[in-house]
């Protein structure tokens, strides 16, 4: 197929069969009762011309050759040699002719073939005199133009489909990518936290079990610590769970949302956590609200798992063009110590890579201050 040719259905195609066959037999049943002699290679050309559209419409496996750019040619050069020299005094059986010449061209061919078509047959009516030329000329310059003018937007709607397809599919494999990365971390944090403390309940268990028969008050101790860790681990399933939930995105209120996830983080947690925002209500886009409460879910869910803090506090701020949101802390803190910026956390290899990654993508900057031992402190700034 020519380049830039759309595929339409099969039905298009047959449509196409049909005017073909329909215009060849109405010219030979001109030239068949024509009272003036026609020219015998016209006669030939033409009964050569009514044997392929009746042999297209019939068999089914020339769809593709009907439709390709020899045919355009081949059908224009009939159109030419029958206007001008076949029995169409009138010009109204050309007329309609290049009509559906030029409707099958915009359809199924490129602007540029399209073009060429319309310059041969303008060309020819203008340097051939016949007696349906000059209506043809007029017929053909209007009709041409605005054939190459729908074929030309036809280009450019495909160039468009093309460019969307391939984002479409840029966007399908950066989702693909997203998700086995939080895959990954998933696997991770449920093997780092509670498989652990799983295994370490087994292992305890069994011990318990030895221990119960020689010494049952060290056992019942004993016990009493793994029911302790039983329900602490049972509260960070919980917390965990509820951090796979879609994240619930106020579209009004932004500050709404995210005292709600403090307020479910203390009740998952039992760590006391505190909201504090001089702001009663904050728009923002949803996806951009839908990234940021996703950042402050793991900015929580970190402090659980490894601060071993007693206290949090959540404040968002927003001024001018920029809202801020920060979380504290009391507890162990991180590795480092010091206050350091998104790139120099880059720099050196410090800090949470998931959180980090969601406030560059946002356009935003990221602080975190290390107390080891006293507490730290995050606070992530984006563009409202």
């Amino acid at each position: 197929m020519a380049a830039g040719m759309l595929v339409f259905p099969r039905e298009w195609r047959q449509l196409r069969a049909v005017f073909r066959a329909v215009f060849a037999l109405a010219c030979l049943y001109a030239q068949l009762f024509s009272s003036q002699p026609e020219p015998a290679a016209l006669d030939m050309a033409t009964g050569v011309f009514v044997a392929y559209s009746l042999v297209v419409l019939i068999w089914k496996r020339l769809d593709d050759i009907q439709v390709s750019l020899p045919s355009l040619f081949a059908e224009a050069a009939f159109f030419v040699a029958f206007s001008a020299y076949g029995a169409d005094p009138s010009g109204w059986l050309g007329s309609f002719f290049f009509l559906y010449l030029m409707a099958a061209a915009a359809i199924h061919h490129d602007w540029g073939d399209v073009c060429i078509v319309v310059g041969a047959c303008l060309g020819f009516f203008a340097f051939v005199r016949s007696p349906s030329s000059v209506g043809l000329l007029h017929v053909a310059l209007i009709a041409g133009l605005l054939a190459c003018t729908l074929a030309y937007y036809k280009r450019r709607m495909q160039a468009h489909l093309a460019e969307s397809a391939r984002r479409e599919q840029e966007l399908r494999a950066e989702a693909d990518q997203v998700r086995d990365l939080e895959r990954q971390r998933i696997a991770g944090d449920f093997h780092d936290g509670p498989l652990q403390t799983f295994i370490s309940l087994q292992v305890r268990l069994d011990i318990l079990g030895t221990l119960m028969k020689r010494d049952p008050n060290t056992g019942m101790e004993d016990l009493k610590e793994l029911q302790a860790l039983a329900r602490s681990q049972v509260s960070e399933i919980r917390s965990f769970l509820r951090s796979m939930r879609p994240v619930e995105v106020d579209d009004s209120d932004l500050v709404t949302s995210v005292r709600r996830i403090v307020e479910y983080f203390q009740k998952d947690t039992g760590v006391a956590a505190r909201f504090v925002s001089s702001e009663t209500e904050v728009r923002i886009a949803p996806e951009t609200g839908h990234e940021l409460l996703q950042i402050l879910r793991e900015a929580l869910h970190n402090v659980q798992k490894h601060s071993k803090a007693t206290r949090v506090v959540v404040s968002i701020e927003h001024a001018g063009k920029t809202i801020e949101i920060s979380v504290d802390d009391d507890g162990t803190g991180f590795p480092f110590s010091g206050s350091f910026t998104l790139d120099e956390l880059d720099l050196l290899r410090l800090g949470p890579q998931s959180i980090k990654r969601r406030v560059r993508s946002l356009g935003g900057d990221l602080t975190i201050e290390s107390r080891p031992g006293h507490g730290a402190g995050l606070k992530f700034r984006i563009p409202a």
